[in-house]
């Protein structure tokens, strides 16, 4: 459900740009909803990528520490994260400064999984398609929801 709410803000040109798990809600129904639009962004024809370094740190996406301008896939990399989150109960770099999990983010990019033989090999691939520190070559929600 939170990938088709992805893809949902991707198809009409917003980017969240906070998906961590804190703004997953899951209802009494079992339905999922994302909350906190508080740092979304608005894209239009003249401007298809922004360049702000906003989020929360551990979450964020290479492209965006870095300042480099990023478009809607920043959401799969923290998507990536929340689940990654989900299988290992800790947030990657959760030990570190927001400057010290930036700069890990920026060099490292992907995070190293504890026990990743733990993992089927399906949540490992679909791991590594949220997680491509190349924004090109990370997949779309509606690529990952096929």
């Amino acid at each position: 459900q939170c990938l088709q709410g992805l893809d949902f803000l991707h198809c009409n040109h917003v980017m969240h740009r906070d998906v961590k798990s804190i703004n997953v809600l899951l209802r009494t129904d079992g339905s999922v909803k994302l909350a906190d639009f508080g740092f979304s962004a608005q894209l239009t024809p003249e401007q298809r990528k922004r360049s702000s370094v906003i989020g929360t740190p551990w979450w964020m996406a290479p492209e965006v520490v870095k300042g480099q301008p990023y478009g809607p896939k920043v959401d799969i990399w923290s998507f990536g994260i929340v689940a990654i989150e989900m299988v290992e109960q800790d947030v990657p770099y959760w030990n570190e400064s927001p400057h010290s999990a930036q700069l890990l983010i920026a060099t490292k990019g992907i995070p190293q999984l504890r026990q990743p033989k733990r993992l089927s090999p399906l949540l490992r691939d679909f791991l590594s398609c949220c997680l491509q520190r190349d924004e090109a070559r990370r997949w779309s929600a509606k690529e990952l929801l096929q």
